[in-house]
């Protein structure tokens, strides 16, 4: 693809009105949002949706997460059962993505749902992506901001680094606060799926969904993340290591010893999701710049959203895709 001027737009009103025009013309533009940036295109632009793809070298088969303002806009395009209307009054806005069956009219490019009958769809909290979501006006499918299966980027720098000369701009808002991707939910018949772990744990849904079917790693894919393969540094990731081994970046959680780099010195989960992302890159460029070739990572207690922070170090520890 050839190379694109990137612009750096400021998260204020002619920011985002520039930013919305770009992504109005068929362009692609980084947004920030409350758990990472994500990479924003019009979902009813084959095109668009197309380079979205080119951009980041994602599968075809993956589908792509659609943002919108408000419920009004989510009843356009999906159908919304009493117990996603439930789910969304309890969390919307904020990190759910909620996979709900496609209206009949919906207009979304078929890139967009992988070929799927459902779509993934998320209202964000983050005041700036609102206000972008507001200013398009139409349906906004955004992925992370990363070439595909590498570290999700919660800084700017993260995604100039990634993406600079492929996309036309970078809405910048300063770092994401939550860091971690959102939480995909199916709400069925039959229950609720948890299709991915992320911003807002279990013991949050469960007294809204009850018991949570697990789904987060299924043969096919049925939401984003669920690749066995993702948020991959280029170096090796070992998990649940004593930091023992001086050859490689240490990162650690807890009051942890002989470590170059810490998810959470006080052991808070909370701390590690936030951190997890900007830390995966802090420790792959001084593995880099000290010819190391593995990242060691502590053992994180499998509790609240320690779940979610070992389900993304599990698939950047996985073989390459």
């Amino acid at each position: 693809m050839s190379a694109l001027q990137t612009e750096m737009l400021a998260p204020d009103a002619a920011g985002v009105a520039r930013a919305a025009q770009v992504l109005l013309d068929g362009q692609l533009v980084a947004m920030p949002t409350e758990t990472v940036y994500g990479l924003a295109g019009d979902a009813t632009n084959d095109m668009a949706c197309a380079r979205i793809f080119e951009a980041k070298d994602r599968p075809r088969f993956n589908p792509l997460i659609v943002h919108l303002p408000d419920l009004e806009a989510v009843s356009q395009i999906a159908i919304l059962s009493p117990a996603a209307v439930k789910l969304a009054d309890a969390f919307w806005p904020g990190p759910l993505t909620l996979v709900l069956p496609l209206a009949k009219d919906h207009g979304l490019s078929p890139l967009v749902t992988a070929g799927l009958s459902t779509v993934a769809i998320r209202l964000p909290a983050h005041p700036v992506a609102r206000a972008f979501l507001n200013a398009v006006g139409r349906p906004v499918a955004a992925p992370s901001a990363n070439p595909s299966g590498r570290i999700s980027p919660t800084t700017p720098a993260h995604v100039r680094a990634g993406l600079n000369g492929r996309i036309a701009a970078i809405l910048d808002a300063g770092a994401c606060q939550v860091g971690l991707e959102s939480t995909i939910l199916a709400p069925g018949v039959d229950g609720t799926k948890l299709l991915r772990e992320g911003g807002i744990a279990r013991e949050a849904l469960e007294p809204i969904t009850g018991p949570l079917s697990i789904e987060t790693t299924p043969g096919k894919v049925q939401a984003p993340g669920q690749l066995s393969s993702h948020y991959a540094p280029l170096a090796a990731v070992m998990l649940n290591s004593d930091l023992s081994d001086p050859e490689a970046v240490r990162i650690g959680f807890g009051p942890s010893t002989g470590c170059d780099l810490s998810l959470s010195p006080s052991g808070n989960p909370v701390e590690a999701a936030a951190r997890l992302f900007g830390l995966l890159h802090e420790a792959d460029a001084l593995a880099s710049q000290l010819g190391k070739t593995v990242i060691h990572i502590a053992p994180i207690p499998e509790v609240g959203l320690g779940r979610a922070v070992n389900d993304r170090l599990r698939r950047a520890a996985a073989p390459r895709e």
